[in-house]
């Protein structure tokens, strides 16, 4: 057995065969991360000292990366004790992971291949979650498939989800067709680390792909029920489509120093608006990064883009968090 020792001086055994992120969580600590399979690269960090094993492919490392002796703590154990440049999340310690029976409460269409479903739970099954974080939904058969919860908490305990059609995907066939009111689901949560962190910094920006705009309107619900979160803070949400109809939801930022700005990728010539690629819009507009804190979420290859662009252009690089949307089907 092991010693790993977080940069906050916190230490907890690694046994062999089990990630370094699961053996954290088996003792109370939380670590950053998302997808847990190596791909989202929401969990990397550094080996200070000692040394890890990869029992699973770290697909999101580039070659630089792993020179560097960065690593992904969802696909390595300790082999000794060994230091790495994480911390224990606290904000994260108290929220319960549980599974629970939920029934469809409404089908709404928000676009062409993207449906709003209400979720709602029986009282006793009420999520504690912070805004940012996403959730299993279980099928039949067993089928799962994760979705950020698109709303801060509720009264009612209701859950929203926003949720794009996959082509051939087994669990589309259900939301974009057989789904209806009052069908009996289960679902997992809340899961991830991504969530609003008490950073000093003078802006908060906020980039989306797609769907990512999910978890960031439920944090931007957050900052409007909780203004001080946000008192002295210039707020930006870039969120990115291909076309016009991607752009399906509207923030509502009244008291709030905040701008939103729509960007497309593949405009007609009568949008008004930005194009090009959300990262490359935040860069363009000449937004201080030095003194900036970046929630990102979306496509594996925005994430991935932005983080690279945006912390070569002065973004501290703990001054960016993310949450890449593993597909599967």
């Amino acid at each position: 057995m092991a010693s790993v020792k977080l940069q906050n001086g916190k230490t907890f055994s690694s046994e062999s065969g089990t990630s370094l992120l699961d053996s954290a969580k088996a003792v109370g600590i939380t670590l950053e991360y998302s997808c847990r399979s190596g791909r989202c690269g929401v969990c990397k960090t550094t080996v200070v000292c000692g040394n890890t094993e990869a029992f699973r492919e770290e697909t999101s490392l580039t070659a630089e990366e792993r020179a560097a002796g960065m690593i992904l703590t969802c696909c390595r154990h300790a082999t000794g004790d060994v230091e790495i440049d994480a911390e224990d999340l606290g904000a994260l310690g108290d929220i319960v992971i549980k599974t629970v029976p939920c029934r469809i409460d409404s089908l709404t269409r928000l676009a062409d291949n993207v449906i709003e479903v209400v979720l709602r739970v029986p009282p006793t099954g009420k999520l504690n979650y912070l805004p940012g974080q996403y959730l299993d939904v279980i099928g039949e058969g067993g089928l799962r498939r994760s979705y950020s919860i698109a709303n801060a908490q509720r009264e009612d305990g209701k859950l929203e989800l926003q949720i794009r059609e996959v082509e051939q995907g087994v669990m589309s066939q259900y939301w974009f067709g057989s789904a209806k009111h009052n069908d009996l689901l289960r679902l997992e949560g809340p899961l991830g680390t991504f969530c609003l962190r008490e950073k000093d910094a003078a802006s908060i920006v906020f980039l989306a792909t797609g769907t990512g705009i999910a978890p960031v309107k439920a944090m931007l619900e957050q900052l409007l029920g909780n203004p001080e979160l946000a008192a002295g803070k210039k707020i930006y949400v870039y969120w990115g489509g291909r076309h016009p109809g991607d752009i399906y939801w509207t923030p509502q930022l009244q008291g709030l120093d905040a701008e939103f700005i729509p960007v497309l990728s593949r405009a007609p010539a009568d949008w008004p608006g930005r194009t090009g690629y959300v990262q490359k819009a935040l860069l363009d507009d000449g937004v201080e990064l030095s003194d900036a804190v970046i929630y990102a979420c979306g496509s594996e290859d925005m994430i991935h883009s932005a983080r690279t662009a945006l912390t070569a252009a002065g973004l501290p690089a703990k001054h960016f968090f993310s949450d890449a949307f593993v597909s599967s089907n």
